[in-house]
């Protein structure tokens, strides 16, 4: 079956947006190209599933990850005997993570109860349906409040990818912070109230690698990098507050879709697989011989708000896509996703004050008018000289250095 097929398909029957046979010409904000799979438009797919839709991986961004042992969807708990045995040698019918779970209250805040009732600008929808086919990392910049993080969002709830990982970035991240957390002392601590609890505990439960699993979480990026059937999204957030390595220490895992545990791998003789808890609530994985290989790439949202320059070798696997200001019309989509109130004449006034005075002040961010709107159709606003000072605060310069 060719990608054209059930690309085809998808427009015709997803979304309940019937689309053209062919166009390859610039399409308006209300026609798909053919050829997309994320149609921008925040509405989850329906008649048809992504696994369907989305054409193989290019033969230098196939992987063959496959899962340890049988994956615990509920809390974690000791393996069975049989994935306690278990090693990639053995032979033995390959699992699959469980499904992510949702977490519809978090898009909820991010997205809105609706969709945008509008669809993305197209070259949005290009790059993202561009990264999505080549399985590579997106670069997303803009000022602040332009939507960049919430790029994440719509794309999981379209696609039905479930929970987005966020990751966010501060000067101390590293690399190791993204892909687990190891608590030695947690459990050097808990093995000593053991043995002073019961003195027959030293004898019989010293610690050693059957515990280690209780003490090791996997990260934002390392539960990405597990070999999911579909992929994952993961939001690494505000890239450009990273130390200046850690863009060179992404590239590999991003090349070799992989990455290995130390503590793990040192003991993977005695323990060949060990479940370990993961950045989604309450579920584990295990891991064979201390290695996690990714199957299906993770969709990748790099943000950032340009601070700084990143190196050319890591700029070159991503693609890049910058978001513009938004405009009047997706204003309005966006008061009417979150509250529902964008025929009200007060919000499209204040719509349009927004947009001068997001001019004058060298830009403002949407979730500020959000908050206006919210205060003038609530029964919290009361009209007078003093809504003018409340207004000048809620719409604060983001920028210090700004227009004055």
């Amino acid at each position: 079956m060719t990608d054209a097929g059930p690309t085809r398909r998808h427009n015709g029957h997803a979304n309940g947006e019937p689309g053209p046979a062919s166009h390859f010409g610039p399409p308006s904000s209300s026609i798909p190209r053919p050829w997309w799979i994320y149609q921008g438009t925040g509405r989850p797919l329906h008649d048809v599933s992504l696994e369907e839709i989305l054409p193989p991986p290019p033969p230098w961004r196939t992987f063959n990850g496959v899962s340890a042992g049988p994956a615990d969807g509920g809390e974690a708990g000791a393996l069975p005997p049989s994935a306690q045995a278990l090693s990639p040698e053995d032979g033995e019918a390959p699992t699959e993570p469980p499904a992510p779970p949702e977490d519809e209250q978090d898009a909820a805040r991010r997205l809105g109860a609706a969709p945008l009732g509008m669809r993305s600008d197209p070259e949005e929808a290009d790059v993202v349906n561009a990264a999505l086919i080549l399985r590579r990392p997106l670069l997303v910049t803009g000022r602040p409040g332009t939507g960049k993080s919430t790029l994440a969002y719509r794309i999981s709830r379209e696609l039905g990818l479930g929970r987005v990982l966020r990751w966010p970035i501060t000067t101390r991240t590293t690399l190791r912070s993204g892909l687990y957390d190891y608590d030695a002392v947690g459990r050097v601590h808990a093995a000593a109230a053991g043995q002073a609890a019961d003195a027959e505990y030293a004898e019989h439960h010293a610690p050693g690698p059957e515990d280690i699993g209780d003490f090791l979480q996997l990260g934002p990026l390392g539960t990405a990098m597990l070999p999911h059937r579909l992929p994952r999204v993961l939001l690494i957030d505000e890239f450009d507050k990273s130390d200046i390595d850690l863009p060179n220490d992404l590239l590999d895992i991003f090349e070799a879709g992989e990455y290995a545990i130390p503590e793990l791998v040192r003991i993977r003789s005695r323990r060949p697989a060990v479940r370990v808890l993961t950045d989604d609530p309450d579920r584990s994985a295990v891991i064979a011989s201390g290695r996690v290989r990714c199957r299906a790439f993770p969709v990748v949202i790099i943000t950032s708000n340009d601070e700084r320059e990143f190196p050319p070798a890591f700029l070159r696997r991503c693609l890049q896509l910058r978001l513009p200001d938004p405009d009047a019309d997706r204003l309005a989509a966006i008061v009417a996703a979150h509250l529902g109130r964008a025929d009200d004449p007060r919000a499209l006034e204040l719509v349009q004050m927004f947009l001068e005075r997001s001019r004058l002040e060298g830009g403002l961010a949407a979730d500020q008018l959000l908050n206006a709107v919210y205060l003038v159709t609530s029964q919290a606003h009361v009209p007078g000289p003093e809504w003018e000072e409340l207004l000048h605060a809620v719409w604060h310069r983001l920028d210090v250095a700004g227009p004055q």
